[in-house]
Formats: structure tokens, sequence, C-alpha cells
């Protein structure tokens, strides 16, 4: 049997692709915000719901430049239980995380500790809407307008998220989309930031573009992060598929669902209500002591069978190598305890139910009598 990876990039038809890049033969115009970049902003600031759109190169870039821009300073509440870039983005911009703790439902930040955390050097909140669970955001909306804090979404996994109707990019000051090949929807790489404060947006065209405001203006201090026309082009042919793949990918969450319902020892979030999920990911914890076995063993007996999973999010970024000796671990309890269980298991559009079914087999066979 062939080997099973944890993802694959969804691609549109070769020929569709060739199609969309022909015109950039004629005109030679490859990046600096042609007609491919602008047309995908349209799209997206459409298809998202929002007020405005601000591609970038990618998704790490889109959230530092909008953290940037928004001229924070001191503290930033967030999560640890997430990717590194998320962290990584705001001690780049010069500013110290402040990690508060996840929910075990959801895994996304438990809002009942947030408040504790504030302090007189809090200046904003980053919460993560992780596997495209989506976070209180009601209630943490609640909490910057009391504190005077600025929110800014990692929506990384969430793209085509809605809540209540409303596209997830529209909640907060700023959400930062991913496009990277790995994600529901993707430009090969790419990233943007949503937004409704038309200022904002006019900073981060200049924090992308070296700082230009116009051919002879350059009023402030900027780097390289354009997405360029290729990856705007792979961008607009996949948004015409996005829902198809995500009603694919739909259709296998369930066959997980399904097989692994009765497995003893493991244990899948619940379905949020008044959300329009798009199946990012599906993660699944692993009760050791009630399955037999460890989340690390399944892990590795899985790959010895072809079957690749993730340890998605292990380790938490609070206990990185690069930040030794900053933050205690123990602090955030739930999301150690997550970090410990959590296995992602494959999903991609394309694959077959066949090997669900496979995946599943392999699974129940380890542990969980």
């Amino acid at each position: 049997m062939g080997e099973i990876f944890v993802t694959r990039s969804s691609m549109p038809p070769l020929e569709e692709y060739i199609d969309e890049i022909r015109e950039l033969w004629e005109s030679h115009w490859l990046t600096n915000m042609g007609a491919k970049h602008k047309e995908l902003e349209k799209q997206l600031r459409q298809y998202l719901e929002v007020e405005g759109v601000s591609l970038f190169s990618n998704g790490h870039m889109a959230l530092e430049m909008v953290i940037q821009a928004m001229g924070l300073s001191g503290e930033v509440i967030t999560t640890p239980f997430t990717f590194a870039s998320t962290t990584h983005a705001i001690v780049r911009n010069g500013l110290t995380p402040v990690f508060c703790d996840i929910n075990p439902e959801n895994f996304t930040m438990d809002v009942s500790k947030m408040e504790a955390l504030i302090t007189e050097k809090t200046s904003a909140i980053v919460p993560v809407h992780v596997y495209g669970q989506v976070c209180q955001v009601e209630e943490i909306e609640e909490i910057a307008k009391h504190h005077d804090l600025k929110v800014i979404y990692d929506a990384a996994h969430a793209f085509g998220v809605t809540y209540k109707n409303r596209g997830i990019g529209s909640f907060g000051d700023a959400s930062m989309f991913s496009f990277h090949a790995t994600k529901v929807y993707n430009s090969i790489e790419g990233g943007c930031v949503c937004f409704q404060d038309q200022e904002l947006g006019l900073d981060l065209y200049r924090l992308k573009n070296f700082g230009i405001r116009n051919e002879e203006v350059v009023d402030s201090v900027g780097a390289n992060a354009k997405m360029n026309e290729f990856q705007a082009a792979m961008g607009i042919c996949n948004l015409r598929h996005v829902e198809e793949e995500i009603e694919k990918r739909k259709r296998i969450v369930s066959c997980y669902r399904e097989c692994l319902k009765d497995t003893r020892g493991i244990r899948f979030m619940k379905e949020q209500e008044n959300v329009k999920s798009n199946y990012a990911y599906f993660p699944i914890l692993i009760e050791g002591s009630e399955f037999g076995i460890s989340r690390d063993c399944v892990y590795d007996l899985l790959k010895e069978k072809g079957i690749y999973t993730r340890k998605y999010f292990y380790p938490l970024t609070n206990s990185f190598a690069c930040y030794k000796d900053q933050y205690d671990v123990k602090e955030t309890p739930v999301a150690l305890d997550v970090s410990k269980k959590v296995l992602t298991l494959p999903l991609y559009a394309d694959l077959t139910l066949e090997d669900v079914y496979r995946i599943c087999d392999n699974i129940k066979a380890l542990g969980g009598k």
C-alpha cells in the first residue's frame, strides 16, 4: 500500500493555471502589485466579506507587518498552543508575549483566564482560531473594549469560516490568513491581512513595499513582503474551487468521526454552533491510559505503516529552546496536557475514503478495545 501523508496541496487543473498566467508573458509584469494581485484582493474582499484586504508574500509576514503597523508596545496576550509564527511575530516586533491557557473544548484561548493577565503594559490580544475553531469573539471584543486593547486574530487555519453568517476575518481590528500550500486555500505561498481601517491598509501597503507612498515619496521604513503575480494567479484559480474543496474535506471528517466515535481513549472536538467550518484539520486526543498506548507510540507505529500524522501543536511555543528560561510551561497546564495528547490525522481534499478507513482501522488495531 502507498504512503499517506498528513497533508497534500490542492491545485487547480494545469490548463486552468496556464490560462491564468498566460497574460503574464504578454505584460511581463511579474510583481509589484500587478493586475493579478489587484484582482485577487478584489475577489477576496467579496469572498471573505471584509472591508479591506492586503496581500503578502506569506502569512507570517502578514502577521508581523500588521502588528508593526498598529504601533504596539509592551505586552501582548496570546496562546502557546499555536504554530511558531504567532509567537515569533510578536517577539520580532520587540513585544513580550504573555501566554493565556486554552479551553479544553476547542483549544482556543480561555477567555475566563484572560483578564487576570492584563497589566498596564498590555497593548493587544492575539488569539488564534486553532484548527479553524472559532475563538470566543464576543467575549474577547468585550474584554478588549473594556481595557482599550487592539485585537489581531491569527486566522491562518480559518479561511472560509463564518460565524453567525459573518466572515471570520471581519472580527477584531485585523485578521491574518495564511495561504501556505498546506492550507485549505493556497496561493503556493502567501497570506493576507483583513482590516476595516483604511489608514491601517495604507500603513500595510507601505510596510510591505519599502515604505513607498508613491514614486517620489518614501515616508516610512518598510520591508519587501509583496505577493507576486504567479502566487496571485494560483490564488485566483484556487478560489474558484475552494467551496468544492471544503465539501470534500467535510465528507472526510464525517467519515473519521463515524469510524472513530466508539473508540475508547480517543476524543475529538465537537462541532461548533453557528459556525460554518472549513474542515482544515482533524485532531484527535489520545488518552494513553484509556487507549492503551501513548500518542507518541501511535505516531511511531502509524509511521511504520506508511501513515504520516502530526503532533500539532507540540511542543508549546512557550517551551521552545529559543525562549529558554523565559516562561514556565506549567502556567498553561491545559495547553501542556493537550499538546502531549493531540495528533492531527491526514486530511486533504483528494484523500480517499478508502484511505480514511485504512487509517482508522490501523488506529483501532493499536488500542481502544
